[in-house]
């Protein structure tokens, strides 16, 4: 045992390593993301990537189970704030700080595994919980829905800036990107408040973000490169 447990470290560092850069990667070229690059980033061969995954399917639906892991814990968070605003604020900003827009390419290019549903239900139901308390309070403007909060998260948590200096390599403008970031979040989150003029337009219906996840099956099992 003693002399399996090095590779088993290795094993969960490369797999913590894949999960990190197939996010990354996600992030700068959206589903098409090829597992020759995922693999690079990481500092693993490509015949790693498909000892630990079947596929590039494979491993983004363990990606995306593995958000929603984050957006339900926020949610869960944010419901413990006394204050109804500072709980939907915080599951605002922690979505958006740990890119949760950077998987929404995703839908619709994936299966949704049971697993994944079963999270997805549960993220809705802390995410309606959050708002509909934000909107008893009085302290989230009334038109706001849980679709705008959803699409806010989503549009915010996909940064060009940030996005173009990793391209560029630019370590050194990381961390002033990131302080902008959270200027901008911010400002859209004063936004939600109640004590401004109603939102253009026509209230999204859930139906647009949940239509999006239906997925034509495919033959999944094949290598994706």
């Amino acid at each position: 045992m003693a002399r399996r447990a090095p590779r088993h470290a290795e094993a969960e560092r490369n797999d913590q390593a894949l999960l990190e850069a197939a996010e990354r990667v996600l992030a700068l070229d959206g589903a098409h993301a090829s597992v020759a690059a995922i693999a690079a980033r990481a500092g693993v061969g490509i015949a790693s990537l498909y000892r630990r995954y079947r596929s590039k399917e494979e491993l983004f639906q363990r990606l995306c189970a593995l958000s929603l892991d984050q957006w339900i814990q926020a949610a869960e968070h944010g419901l413990r704030h006394d204050d109804p605003w500072e709980g939907l604020a915080h599951y605002i900003s922690a979505c958006v700080e740990f890119s949760g827009g950077s998987l929404g390419p995703l839908a619709g290019t994936i299966a949704v595994t049971d697993e994944m549903a079963a999270k997805f239900t549960r993220s809705d139901e802390l995410m309606r919980d959050l708002v509909a308390r934000a909107h008893a309070a009085g302290a989230l403007r009334s038109d706001a829905t849980v679709t705008d909060v959803s699409l806010l998260i989503e549009q915010l948590g996909k940064s060009p800036l940030i996005e173009q200096l990793d391209r560029q390599g630019r370590t050194d403008l990381i961390d002033a990107a990131r302080d902008a970031r959270k200027r901008t979040i911010a400002i859209a989150l004063d936004g939600l408040r109640s004590d401004h003029s109603r939102l253009p337009g026509t209230a999204p219906s859930l139906a647009l973000l949940a239509d999006r996840r239906e997925h034509a099956s495919t033959d999944s099992t094949t290598p994706d490169t």
